[in-house]
């Protein structure tokens, strides 16, 4: 019935509730997990979430205490007030690939940790992720600042590096494609809370053409695409439907008008999150969190195409008591 739920959505079909996911930082699934008085592992079914994601970025480790080396060599410290995901270093201090080898995914390991989801029995839809997909994993290697300012003095530089993280996601996706997941999640920031990062010029100059072909990998098999992006990226939406996206997430109340995001987007588009987790979870009462998420559940879900959702993993500043009041709406 969840996995049902969550294809009908996509299709734009009404369903007798809108399928939902909640989802913690690590702090925050330990808080909830105490208040709940259950363990860690076991939040993915009280919530009554339905929809799986089995992580491929594999090959990390902690190189020490609260710093993680990641597969494609970049240390994040995570030693302060961010034990999620960290301040990174740089690896490409310089616009050339002449000092760094890019590393081959763990294909065995990725099929593995695929295999296991799908032979879990839950009753879910599977998909298979790769975060830090394309830009972000680019400006983690070269560095933020340095990969804007790339974009105009060293365009050359920025389309091998691009080619080469490209390279590395579609042996991904094909692994993931041999197993029978329902579709594919890219995480990659795009947006602020006012507008895309970069130009929409910029962005179709540069991340359009690699990302068409990562999701052309995945419809090509008949399977579903999803990209989380935060902030508001509603300048390059409709490119994003024409390469073939499917479901947008993260959907942020603060940057979106949704009545109009829905009116321009959602014949196309199935939307995934609309629950704030910067104004609304960490500082509304009881109350004020029911009347938002119906009023949300009657914008995004009219004649289907909505996952309910929080905007993002939800952090440790939101109490467990309005995590907990939340699941309990949506699984009513």
């Amino acid at each position: 019935m969840k996995r049902e739920r969550v294809i009908s959505a996509i299709a734009h079909k009404e369903t007798d509730r809108p399928p939902h996911n909640i989802e913690l930082t690590g702090e925050e699934l330990i808080i909830v997990s105490e208040f709940l008085g259950i363990k860690k592992e076991d939040f993915f079914d009280r919530a009554g979430n339905h929809i799986e994601k089995c992580g491929c970025n594999i090959g990390g480790a902690y190189i020490k205490q609260g710093f993680y080396q990641d597969e494609f060599g970049v240390i994040w410290d995570r030693s302060g007030l961010d034990k999620d995901i960290g301040v990174c270093d740089i690896r490409i201090p310089e616009p050339t690939l002449n000092a760094y080898k890019f590393p081959e995914p763990n294909l065995s390991e990725i099929g593995t940790a695929i295999s296991q989801m799908m032979g879990n029995g839950k009753d879910t839809f599977k998909m298979a992720k790769i975060g830090l997909a394309y830009f972000e994993r680019a400006w983690s290697l070269a560095g933020f600042e340095n990969l804007l300012i790339h974009f105009h003095l060293e365009p050359v530089f920025v389309c091998e590096l691009l080619e080469g993280i490209l390279d590395y996601n579609l042996k991904i996706i094909e692994a993931a494609m041999i197993h029978d997941i329902d579709g594919f999640y890219f995480g990659d920031d795009y947006g602020q809370q006012n507008g895309l990062i970069m130009s929409p010029d910029t962005w179709r100059k540069f991340i359009k053409p690699g990302l068409a072909k990562m999701f052309e990998a995945v419809k090509g098999r008949g399977k579903v695409t999803a990209l989380h992006s935060c902030g508001d990226i509603s300048a390059v939406m409709g490119d994003l439907i024409d390469i073939g996206l499917d479901i947008y997430q993260t959907v942020q109340p603060e940057v979106y008008d949704l009545k109009l995001l829905k009116t321009q987007f959602g014949n196309d588009l199935c939307f995934w999150g609309g629950i704030s987790t910067q104004r609304l979870l960490p500082f509304a009462g009881p109350d004020e969190i029911k009347r938002t998420v119906n009023e949300t559940i009657n914008v995004l879900a009219d004649g289907g195409g909505y996952i309910v959702s929080p905007t993002h993993q939800v952090p440790a500043d939101v109490p467990p008591e309005n995590i907990a009041l939340l699941a309990k709406l949506l699984k009513a």
